[in-house]
This record gives C-alpha cells, structure tokens and sequence, in this order.
C-alpha cells in the first residue's frame, strides 16, 4: 500500500540491543527438533531478532449504510506491522543473518493512550554455510515457517524470499429496518455481510501477492487469515495475511521419498513423514517414540 504516513522507518537497533546480540550467549525460541533440523542444514541460531512499532491511528468516517474500506485506517495497520517487520530484519542483520525463522507478528493495544496499536514482530536469526540464505547484497529473508517446515521446504527445494502480508480494515454496512424487519423469524443469508467479508478477505489476499510478486516469490506458503476489530465501531473489521514467499531453488536437490512410521503408542496409526528421512520423530519434543521403517 502507498501513502506518506510522516514518520520514520529508519529506526535502527540501539546501543543496548546491539550489547545483547553480540554478548550472548545466543537466545533462540527454536524447540530442540527444530535446532537440530536446522544444523542437518549447516544452519544454526544466531539470535532473537525483535521489532516493533507503536502508531497512532487516525480516524475516518463511513456513511452508515455502506460497504467500504476505510482507507486510513488499513494504511496505519499496514504502516505498523511493516515498520515493525523493518527493525527486526535490521537486528538480523546486526548478527550476519542469512534469514529469520519462526516469525510471529502480534498485535497489542497499550493502556496509556487512545487509538494506539503496538506490533511487535520476532524471530530467530539463523546463519552458516547451508546456502539458505537470501543472495549477495539483499536484505535477511523473514518467514513465518517453523524450524521444520523450513526444513521441509529447503528439501523440497524451495527458497524463502520473505514475508508477504496484506491487511484491510473495512466497514460493514448496517442494516436498515425494512430489510431487518424482513429477516425475522426467517433462515435467510445476510448477503449484504457476506459480500462485506468476501471483498475485505479479497483486498487483503491481493495485496498478500503483490507484496510476493515484489519480493520475487512464485508461490506463498504457510499462510494464516486473521480477522479482528481493534476497538472501533462494532460494524468495522480487520482482515489480515501473512504468509512466506518461495521460488524454486535452481540448484535444488533431489526431494526425499517420504517413509512410513509406525506410532506404538495406543490408538497411532502409520503416518507418512518427511521428518523420518533425517531420523527424526515428527512427535512433539519430549515424546520417544521407536520408529520402523519397511525393508526395501
């Protein structure tokens, strides 16, 4: 989305950041499957990169009877999260990052003022010599993909490009009292809702590929659809996006054959797992589960 909001995204990590990157020792959200996924690739953890943005929303009017998007609004949403999204590739950056895994974007509203909405975005930055990195002179890449579906995808032979997102704020026309009168004591679909919906889902997902298409993905993996109202009129409403651009990866190996495992706890079936070709149980950290492979 395009618009001058007037603030500074430039915001670079400060001196006590910088002390708590390169003092270490290295914090990291991974589980213990996912760090060890990630040195099967020559990659290890180098940091919690974070970032955040506090911004004031402004404020616009709808008339009351109609569906439309509140330009403003998603403007100031979609500001928000990007500047956010800007200083945690920035701490990555501070570290050396090939990328960051393991992305989260979370939405607060802080108590001291009105019509505030902090974003605050986090990850763990990862480097070495498994070649996942973003090529020569561009920026860290950001996923929202867990350690193992990263590994997943670097298996397959794809390679994140970064994040894509689209959000839009969109206000829900009432109903007037005929129709409302018409609607009682009847099953009968809300379309004039329903259209709402389907339009705010739609511009948010188009924006989604557009922000893809920019940072030159093929595809979006790994998506999540979020929506919400953020304390204004009941009848606006957020939907938002969030997913992780890939492309193929020219030199990509050869995709494992997924194999079979065998659960001996009660009630588990066969399942077909791409973590079983690295040895590793798909199970949640913490579980010991034998595994059994059939003969070739």
């Amino acid at each position: 989305m395009d618009g001058d909001t007037g603030m500074d995204a430039s915001l670079q990590p400060g001196e006590e950041a910088r002390q708590r990157l390169s003092a270490g020792p290295v914090t990291s959200d991974l589980s213990v499957d996912e760090l060890g996924l990630l040195e099967t690739l020559g990659l290890r953890p180098l940091g919690l990169a974070l970032g955040s943005s506090i911004y004031h929303v402004g404020w616009q009017r709808a008339r009351v009877m109609d569906n439309t998007e509140l330009t403003v609004l998603s403007q100031a949403m979609h500001t928000a999260r990007e500047y956010a999204l800007k200083r945690m590739l920035a701490e990555a950056g501070e570290l050396g990052a090939d990328g960051i895994v393991g992305v989260r974007l979370t939405l607060q509203q802080p108590a001291w003022g009105s019509g505030l909405i902090e974003f605050i975005a986090m990850g763990t930055a990862i480097g070495g010599t498994g070649g996942a990195g973003a090529p020569a002179g561009r920026q860290p890449f950001a996923s929202n993909l867990s350690g193992q579906d990263f590994w997943k995808l670097r298996r397959y032979g794809y390679q994140p490009v970064g994040l894509a997102f689209g959000c839009c704020v969109y206000h829900v026309a009432h109903l007037g009292l005929q129709k409302w009168m018409q609607q009682i004591g009847r099953n009968a679909e809300m379309t004039s809702f329903t259209q709402a919906t389907y339009d705010a889902r739609e511009l948010a997902m188009a924006r989604m590929g557009a922000d893809a298409r920019e940072a030159g993905g093929d595809l979006v993996v790994g998506v999540s659809l979020n929506e919400g109202t953020w304390g204004w009129d009941a009848n606006v409403i957020e939907f938002s996006c969030l997913g992780t651009a890939v492309t193929r990866d020219p030199q990509r190996p050869e995709p494992p054959q997924p194999q079979l495992v065998l659960g001996m706890q009660s009630g588990g079936g066969a399942t077909a797992s791409l973590g079983a070709a690295a040895g590793l149980s798909p199970q949640a950290p913490g579980t010991a589960t034998p595994l059994f492979r059939p003969k070739s």
